[in-house]
């Protein structure tokens, strides 16, 4: 699991297959001081998260791939968590 922020969301008109009718969110990885680790990525985003929201993503290719019900899909991230800010 890693922590990001929403910086964004893609839109895309051609995709792979699994991925049409998914949110599909830009997310700026935090490393350990919470400052930006790293490019971002592209994560599915199941939870409406917003830009500039702070998420948990998890990188476990298999569940995301659960998630989506597509064995074939490419996916690899996808948001499990929003962080309540007021608990941080």
């Amino acid at each position: 699991m890693q922590d990001g922020v929403v910086i964004g969301h893609a839109t895309a008109t051609v995709k792979h297959p699994s991925l049409t009718g998914w949110r599909l969110a830009i997310v700026q990885l935090l490393g350990p001081t919470q400052k930006p680790d790293g490019e971002a990525i592209l994560a599915v985003d199941n939870l409406g998260a917003r830009p500039g929201v702070r998420v948990i993503l998890n990188s476990d290719g298999k569940r995301v791939r659960e998630l989506i019900g597509d064995d074939k899909s490419p996916a690899r991230w996808f948001v499990c968590a929003i962080v309540d800010e007021q608990y941080k």
